[in-house]
């Protein structure tokens, strides 16, 4: 017979693996109408208004992005592994084109600036360890594509470096009134800070969720200390003569 503690388990362990092959689609949605309506009025509303084409390329590549994910999670959800497969080699071309076009606008936008000021040195930890912090999560994905379950933990927090982008401009353009409230870097507000907490919050949650379920303590925990890592560039590194030299050289490439 069957424990009732043993059933308990059993329960939890289902609604983990629940979760991640049949609800994560639901939860890219969320992610995707968040970007979209972070960049409303910014860009969609005025996506003829755009001075350069560089931006167009970024907001395909991460457009493309989206919908990838959204949808291979609902392939998973289906059953449809076959298609899931052949559709998960399209991203060895995306993700490259996500990073060029990212770095690309960057330094088309960094260029336009006489000289580096504090708050350029902290807008490149922002967008370049992103990057860094996001090839890293996916490359673990890819590297375990043939264990669902760490495959499908590591896609899903791919997500969590892009969420400061979103915040960002939800914040400014909705909720102006805080703005000056957020610890500032050279006169500037660090609005990226809630997007960090927002990031840091979901993946402690995960942390226990995963190790009530399964006793797992070998993914979500390493993701978050690549975020933090990630977190403490962007508000430290502005300081080290170090990443002042490397930003030099990037805008001289």
């Amino acid at each position: 017979m069957v424990s009732s503690t043993s059933v308990v388990t059993i329960r939890q362990k289902m609604k983990l693996e629940k979760n991640l092959s049949q609800q994560s689609y639901f939860y890219f949605i969320v992610f995707f109408l968040l970007v979209i309506s972070a960049f409303w009025m910014t860009y969609i509303t005025r996506i003829f208004e755009q001075p350069n084409y560089r931006m167009h390329l970024h907001g395909i590549t991460l457009t493309l992005w989206c919908i990838m994910l959204i949808s291979q999670a609902y392939l998973i959800r289906t059953k449809n592994n076959g298609l899931h497969k052949r559709l998960g080699k399209v991203s060895y071309l995306l993700v490259p084109l996500i990073l060029f076009t990212s770095l690309d606008l960057f330094h088309y936008q960094l260029s336009k600036v006489p000289s580096l000021r504090i708050i350029d040195y902290h807008s490149v930890a922002l967008v370049v360890n992103a990057l860094i912090a996001f090839v890293i999560l996916y490359g673990l994905a890819i590297y375990y594509r043939k264990r669902s379950g760490l495959h499908a933990r590591y896609m899903v927090s791919t997500v969590f470096p892009f969420i400061t982008p979103a915040t960002d401009r939800i914040i400014h353009i909705y909720f102006p009134s805080v703005v000056p409230h957020f610890y500032a870097i050279d006169g500037q507000p660090m609005v990226p800070i809630a997007g960090f907490l927002m990031a840091d919050i979901i993946i402690v949650g995960l942390i226990i969720w995963d190790w009530r379920s399964h006793r797992r303590w070998n993914v979500f925990p390493f993701v978050l200390l690549i975020l933090l890592l990630y977190h403490y560039s962007v508000l430290n590194f502005h300081k080290f003569p170090f990443w002042r030299s490397f930003s030099e050289w990037f805008v001289r490439l």
